[in-house]
């Protein structure tokens, strides 16, 4: 993501839970009330994944809430939402969710620069609670040797 983007939903546990391999950006098929819904920032992908439908990539179990304005054209809530990648990012990604055992995780929903709604994918593998812990423990002696350096300087 870009400077110039804009977030819609952030999934902040999944760096938490997952190990996160690898990173892609893909475009998100939407309907008009879900893309208002977006831009009023509601939506939630914290329990969301991406996997295999019909030889596609879809988004299962996102929450976009009901644009109340849209009256009876509105959208389903947690409908599957086709994700756009290249056919050859797809292949690769089905097959490593196939073959070693990582999901799919979706880690933001933004707009980009042109206002289109993207979502960043990780390629994720999850943690045990020991890992969970380490990163826990080094994630507190980087802000406590970063306040140190910080001392030391002033």
């Amino acid at each position: 993501m870009r400077d110039g983007d804009r977030y819609a939903a952030l999934n902040r546990r999944a760096r938490y839970d997952y190990a996160i391999i690898d990173t892609l950006e893909a475009g998100i098929v939407l309907v008009g009330s879900e893309v208002k819904s977006l831009r009023k920032g509601q939506a939630s992908i914290a329990e969301s994944f991406a996997g295999e439908m019909k030889g596609e990539l879809y988004l299962f179990n996102a929450h976009i809430p009901i644009y109340a304005a849209a009256n009876r054209f509105n959208h389903e809530e947690r409908r599957p939402r086709k994700l756009l990648v290249h056919t050859r990012q797809r292949n690769r990604l089905l097959g490593q969710i196939k073959r070693e055992g990582v999901t799919l995780v979706p880690l933001s929903v933004y707009f980009n620069d042109r206002g289109m709604a993207k979502v960043e994918i990780g390629l994720a593998k999850g943690k045990k609670k020991a890992d969970k812990r380490a990163a826990e423990k080094e994630k507190d002696w980087q802000r406590d040797r970063a306040r140190a350096l910080r001392r030391d300087i002033d």
